[in-house]
């Protein structure tokens, strides 16, 4: 062959390998998608994941399925998405707190948190709420400190499990307010509301729509949120800062996962679809009812940023003392 053949051969393979990112970012999804949520229906991640999927449906050009694989603090989720096909077909809904706080919290987990995951971006961010039982005397957070510590030891916290957003967030308090409280862990969300609501804990920082609804109704009082600026649900409930509690923060990111390996035409694809769905009105609406911020990055800002969170909470899961054999 000569050397002009030879080059033309070299210029078009090289054509055609530029051209097969946008080919397949224009082909794709050619069948529906699968969203998985690592948590049980009804909770924040699934309502999330429903309305984004809803939505998703109609911008994407094919349905959006959402499908709930609870269980083991969302490691079966993370192995399942782990273990999946990369081709943008199965992707996850996770709440990477929970997802940074596993990194740690499971010395032996079936993945890699880091490696065997592709970040498509972040869609959400979730504040916290501070909130008691009524019958409680505290009615600010410095009320809280003051009534907790005159009976060290004797009181009680409520959270969704050892290890969880809502268990560490509370240990932080503790240590920051220089409290003798007992860890009371329930088997997810919904039994440490019931907790709190009948008065077998005396507080908990609760997700947002539960303490929300709770707390209109007078079933609970809500002392503040976690995040640093108020929130629109309930913008008379001040922040931890506010209440005197410099620098305390405790926010629930949610982001979309991918398997290792899926071609960046297709997370790119993604990534757009989710800040579109996201910049829509309906969306709006199902976030400000569930206290909820809209938050997007590129792929490589989510992948700094879930690195950084597994460093940041790692040091918070060893002082709590929680791990999962």
């Amino acid at each position: 062959m000569s050397f002009l053949r030879i080059a033309c051969a070299g210029l078009a393979a090289a054509l055609l390998g530029a051209a097969a990112p946008g080919a397949a970012q224009s082909e794709y999804p050619t069948k529906p998608i699968r969203l998985v949520v690592g948590f049980s229906a009804g909770g924040i991640s699934d309502v999330l994941a429903r309305a984004i999927a809803a939505k998703m449906s109609q911008t994407i050009g094919q349905q959006v399925i959402v499908e709930n694989k609870p269980g083991a603090g969302t490691t079966i989720a993370g192995d399942f998405i782990a273990k999946a096909a990369p081709d943008g077909y199965t992707i996850w809904l996770q709440d990477i707190t929970t997802h940074a706080i596993n990194a740690t919290l499971y010395p032996k987990l079936p993945y890699d948190s880091v490696k065997d995951f592709t970040p498509v971006g972040l869609v959400a961010s979730t504040p916290l709420m501070l909130v008691v039982h009524p019958s409680t005397p505290a009615k600010s957070v410095p009320e809280l400190v003051i009534f907790l510590k005159a009976s060290p030891g004797k009181h009680s916290y409520g959270s969704s499990g050892t290890g969880t957003i809502l268990h560490l967030t509370s240990e932080m308090f503790k240590t920051v307010a220089g409290l003798d409280v007992v860890h009371v862990p329930y088997k997810g969300s919904g039994p440490a509301t019931q907790a709190i609501l009948g008065g077998e804990v005396v507080f908990v920082f609760s997700t947002m729509p539960p303490a929300v609804s709770n707390a209109r109704a007078g079933r609970l009082r809500a002392l503040a949120v976690t995040t640093p600026k108020r929130v629109g649900a309930m913008p008379e409930v001040p922040t931890m800062i506010e209440a005197g509690l410099p620098g305390f923060e405790s926010v629930l990111y949610s982001g979309i996962l991918a398997p290792a390996g899926t071609p960046t035409a297709v997370v790119r694809r993604l990534n757009a679809e989710f800040a579109k769905v996201l910049a829509s009105d309906e969306i709006k609406v199902v976030y400000e009812k569930l206290g909820a911020d809209p938050i997007t990055t590129t792929p490589e800002e989510f992948a700094a940023m879930l690195q950084q969170e597994i460093a940041k909470l790692a040091p918070v899961v060893k002082a709590s003392g929680a791990k999962v054999e």
